[in-house]
């Protein structure tokens, strides 16, 4: 007797069947086609035999719809509804995008190195605008939770691993802004790599603010504390010069 080996182990991901399409088609040179759905029971068995709906039909057009490259490209920076009411200025540009946003003051969680001896936690951070293409990032700090405008003074984003012009060195982090990114992917993706990513190092000696950017962020790791108004270093610069 031949042993039977079970190597249902050995699949990948199970599909199970769900429904079965029949197409009917009449002969002769004028045909007429006819399409009967099944449904399938637990066994994979053909039942409830009935005409494909409208609603069955506009369901297997939408799943067999495949978008091409250049399609998915029309998608870079588009919005996915009604334009977030933070984004100040888009580029929709394939090579050469850009976004100007801004985002309120809000708790997000920091890590740091070791070299810093500084904790890694939950801390309130300011206002802030954000200016990004797919391969770089500028951020400054805003003195208020208000909508900039073209007159709004910038000041330095109070954080290590920030040039004075405002780019921000990623170091190892994986940028991977892709062309079929909507405009809140896009803007998500960056808040999410600045944040989760390690501060180490102030850049070329620049200081952001005034005081000890390490004891500052000593003081407001783990607690509810706000960073003072005049920590806040001036950037010399307003938003008209970001959009010039």
């Amino acid at each position: 007797m031949n042993n039977v080996n079970d190597i249902t182990e050995n699949f990948g991901t199970l599909y199970l069947p769900k429904s079965a399409l029949v197409f009917y088609q009449t002969k002769g040179t004028n045909t007429d086609m006819y399409v009967e759905h099944f449904d399938m029971d637990k066994n994979g068995n053909p039942i409830n035999a009935h005409p494909l709906t409208e609603r069955e039909a506009e369901t297997l057009a939408k799943a067999l719809i495949v978008k091409t490259q250049k399609e998915k490209n029309q998608d870079f920076l588009k919005p996915k509804g009604i334009l977030p009411t933070n984004i100040l200025q888009i580029n929709p540009n394939i090579e050469n995008g850009s976004v100007i946003w801004y985002t309120k003051s809000m708790i997000r969680k920091f890590y740091f190195t070791e070299n810093l001896e500084i904790p890694n936690g939950m801390a309130e951070v300011p206002a802030m605008l954000w200016f990004a293409n797919k391969r770089s990032l500028k951020i400054f700090a805003l003195s208020s939770n208000r909508r900039p405008t073209e007159k709004t003074h910038l000041f330095y984003a109070p954080f290590f691993n920030v040039y004075v012009d405002g780019n921000v060195c990623m170091g190892t982090v994986d940028v991977n802004i892709q062309n079929s990114n909507s405009l809140e992917e896009f803007t998500t993706k960056w808040e999410d790599y600045f944040f989760n990513s390690y501060f180490s190092h102030l850049m070329n000696e620049h200081n952001p603010i005034n005081g000890n950017c390490v004891n500052l962020w000593k003081s407001l790791i783990n607690t509810e504390k706000q960073i003072p108004k005049e920590t806040l270093r001036t950037a010399n610069r307003t938003l008209k010069n970001l959009l010039l």
